[in-house]
């Protein structure tokens, strides 16, 4: 078969990525499927046999690839190490990003394979010579707001076969096809290492002997400095979090600011979270005439149901400066933020400062 019309395909197991399997066979590319062992909840290799099981009955190859060792270092380290400074890490970006998708196109470069794909529900598009990401046609599950940060060299390799679909239509065709479990998998949720609440992996993790530091409570403080309560160390809050303080007030307070060498966090009213300018740095935009400059970009810091518009200039050094037409609350460190525009998505970056 051509070669142009091989696809090396990341299986995680789930509906998504089997149903893009489907389709891609479908659509008459030859497909190998690859089951990346990033990190395993619970110690379950169930996702492993499952993606195993769908190739075999579609009849295509299927490998398995440990990367748990790297997924550790770059991800998990990274992880910790912006809780401890008192950051808001954003581990689904930098894994796609800098991981799963570079890594997705070694592999294929290695057997000779030119496209690569995944079950992320994302489109693209060619206007003139550069590749964009566009959001998929379901908002609920468009997840483009993670891959800002793809270069052209991935972007024009990827095949995205969810992108036109729905969550309900990729379970229905998958039942269609006769694979009832891939139909009724249920969605994952949250980061894949600590699906529900981070605090518990954190708190296990710094109960380790091995550990950097020793977490201690803190102070609780107002805006001004002045004592509140105390709290169970600062690396258990998030910049905007309002639910789980263990604080009655008889009003509500937020985590505006995290000071981690006086394990002290600030609290205050939503309205004085409320921000107007960020800093970026780490960032990467497909085309600077399409960013820089027009005063009609749409800036995201959560990839759900969340847009502010602004204008986008460089800085001296180097960062990327927002002007934000209307304020924005919850900017924290280490956030990503991702830039739109006639529905393409035009790059995005790292959050390091906001005023």
């Amino acid at each position: 078969m051509d070669q142009k019309k091989r696809v090396l395909l990341g299986m995680s197991g789930g509906t998504d990525s089997s149903v893009a399997a489907i389709l891609l066979q479908e659509a008459g590319y030859e497909v190998t499927g690859v089951t990346f062992r990033f990190y395993e909840l619970n110690d379950s290799v169930e996702y492993l046999e499952d993606a195993r099981m769908l190739a075999e009955r579609l009849g295509i190859e299927h490998i398995t690839y440990d990367a748990r060792e790297v997924f550790r270092e770059q991800i998990i380290t990274y992880f910790i190490d912006e809780y401890l400074s008192g950051h808001t890490p954003v581990p689904c970006t930098l894994c796609n990003n800098y991981l799963k998708w570079p890594l997705l196109a070694k592999l294929a470069d290695e057997m000779g394979i030119f496209y690569i794909a995944t079950g992320h529900y994302v489109r693209k598009m060619l206007l003139g010579e550069k590749y964009y990401i566009v959001p998929a046609i379901d908002s609920d599950k468009d997840q483009s707001f993670f891959l800002w940060g793809l270069k052209q060299e991935i972007l024009q390799r990827m095949l995205l076969p969810m992108g036109e679909m729905t969550k309900p239509g990729a379970r229905a065709l998958a039942a269609a096809r006769g694979f009832e479990k891939a139909a009724t998998k249920k969605d994952s949720l949250g980061v894949c290492f600590c699906p529900m609440d981070y605090r518990s992996f954190l708190k296990q993790y710094l109960g380790h002997n091995s550990a950097p530091i020793k977490v201690e409570k803190g102070k609780f403080i107002d805006e001004k400095g002045n004592f509140i309560a105390w709290h169970e160390g600062y690396p258990f809050y998030t910049i905007g979090q309002r639910r789980g303080l263990g604080i009655d007030l008889n009003r509500a307070v937020f985590v505006k600011e995290i000071h981690p060498v006086e394990n002290t966090v600030v609290l205050s009213s939503l309205q004085g979270l409320a921000k107007t300018e960020m800093w970026l740095k780490d960032w990467n935009m497909v085309d600077e005439s399409r960013l820089i400059g027009p005063e009609d970009i749409i800036v995201k810091i959560r990839y759900r149901k969340q847009e502010n518009h602004c204008k986008v200039q460089i800085t001296e050094k180097g960062l990327l400066y927002i002007h934000l037409y209307e304020p924005l609350t919850a900017i924290a460190p280490g956030q990503a933020a991702a830039f739109y525009k006639d529905g393409l998505l035009l790059g995005g970056g790292i959050i390091v400062d906001s005023k």
